[in-house]
């Protein structure tokens, strides 16, 4: 998976400061360009306003993807699932980060800071960026998403 620019937008909230930057560094030692949207120190911070930040940005195909960290990632994924055009994946696992993008078209992964250490959370990153979504030969995959779609609009 590439970003509409050619980079992989993060953010995160206090909780998620060292993770995100261990992530960015991850991406750019692979050639990625990695942008972070904040905060920059461990002040605490209210996570929806960054989730919604980057979901926003997301949403508008400025990027095809985005990651948000904070302490368990379940509060960015609520608040970036709230954005309309949305489907943030939270995953502890890189099997599961995979299957967000192959079958769901997941367009951010969520990660818990206190949930997964540094060579786990790459590991679901990675497996995030190199999956792409499969619609499924009969298409059941796309008519899901499309059904998900759908629920935005009431």
């Amino acid at each position: 998976m590439e970003s509409a620019n050619g980079a992989v937008i993060l953010a995160s909230d206090h909780a998620g400061i060292g993770l995100k930057a261990h992530l960015i560094e991850w991406l750019r030692a692979r050639g990625w360009d990695a942008i972070d949207l904040g905060p920059s120190d461990s002040t605490a911070v209210d996570y929806p306003s960054f989730a919604g930040n980057l979901a926003r940005k997301v949403s508008r195909g400025d990027f095809h993807a985005g990651v948000l960290i904070c302490g368990s990632g379940i509060g960015m994924s609520i608040a970036a699932n709230k954005v309309p055009g949305i489907r943030a994946a939270l995953v502890n696992e890189p099997l599961s980060a995979s299957m967000s993008r192959k079958h769901n078209n997941a367009n951010v992964l969520c990660l818990g800071a206190r949930m997964v250490g540094p060579d786990l959370a790459a590991a679901c990153l990675q497996g995030f960026l190199e999956t792409e979504f499969e619609p499924g030969d009969d298409g059941r995959h796309q008519r899901r998403v499309n059904m998900i779609s759908d629920l935005e609009h009431g």
